[in-house]
């Protein structure tokens, strides 16, 4: 399945037409039909990605996962180092709040 084919099926599942993901992507009228013949713009493909809440993988084809991979930052077993020091513990936590939206 073509780019723009997968985008017309997601389009029409969403109930948009290709014109409307157009405009709500801020993108000039016809432009993804020339996506048949030529790659988008990162910018462009990134705004309708967003429009038809799915990843930009998933319209190129390189997930079959619509949504991107979440990462679990509860998981301890990550490594997080600046300046190529540890960071301590107490500070680990409020990094942790501050990816969690301020949420504990």
């Amino acid at each position: 399945m073509t780019l723009f084919d997968r985008i017309k099926t997601i389009s029409k599942e969403r109930g948009y037409s290709i014109a409307e993901v157009e405009r709500k992507a801020g993108i000039s009228a016809n432009y993804m039909y020339q996506w048949k013949k030529r790659n988008p713009s990162p910018k462009a493909l990134a705004s309708v990605a967003d429009v038809l809440n799915v990843s930009v993988d998933y319209l190129l084809g390189k997930t079959t996962s619509m949504k991107p991979k979440q990462v679990d930052i509860t998981d301890d077993d990550y490594i997080m180092t600046y300046q190529g020091k540890p960071i301590p513990p107490e500070d680990m936590e409020y990094i942790k709040r501050i990816l969690n939206g301020g949420k504990d």
